[in-house]
């Protein structure tokens, strides 16, 4: 025997299956772990843990100051979202922040208090047509998530089979991250 490890080649989902679009909101990554126990949340941004003495656009002390209400409605978990509104990248025309779940199929039914959810505009089989429709619809209705404003970023699309996100932008989605920034 060798002493290569094996390795297993994945499985392969199927492209034609089940998808969820959502409005993809132009703000910042958050998450909020309520654990098992009565201990602090913890609250990160995309790429690390955050305090309200190291904070991201204010979300951590927002945390902070409604940890009981967040704790109560959101359950133990790992809940991540966007934190976005007033002074936050697009801004929206908002006045006030919001953090919204990602989850959209966690909380349809019920939305635990002081949070949103990202808004579904699709749900059904995987379709390009499906994508571009909702593309134009933001584009000539504008964001559904902030009624209202029309320069929505884009969608992300879960691919059901392949338990994968996908984001499509609404501008410069063909350019690398570099060039799409400095556009």
């Amino acid at each position: 025997m060798s002493n290569v490890p094996f390795i297993e080649f994945p499985k392969i989902p199927r492209l034609k299956r089940d998808i969820v679009i959502t409005e993809k909101i132009d703000g910042t990554n958050a998450q909020i772990v309520v654990p098992e126990d009565d201990g602090p949340l913890l609250v990160g941004s995309r790429n690390r843990w955050i305090t309200p003495e190291s904070d991201n656009y204010g979300f951590a002390r927002w945390v902070k100051e409604n940890e009981e209400t967040l704790r109560m409605g959101l359950g133990p978990g790992q809940h991540f979202g966007e934190w976005w509104g007033s002074g936050i990248q697009r801004r929206y025309g908002l006045t006030e922040k919001r953090f919204s779940l990602f989850n959209s199929g966690r909380w349809s039914n019920e939305t635990p208090a002081l949070c949103h959810v990202v808004p579904v505009l699709y749900a059904g089989p995987w379709a390009q047509d499906a994508i571009d429709a909702t593309l134009e619809k933001l584009r000539g209705e504008g964001s559904v998530a902030a009624p209202g404003f029309m320069q929505p970023e884009g969608v992300v699309v879960f691919h059901a089979a392949s338990r994968q996100l996908f984001k499509v932008l609404l501008e410069n989605d063909h350019l690398p991250k570099a060039k799409a920034s400095a556009a």
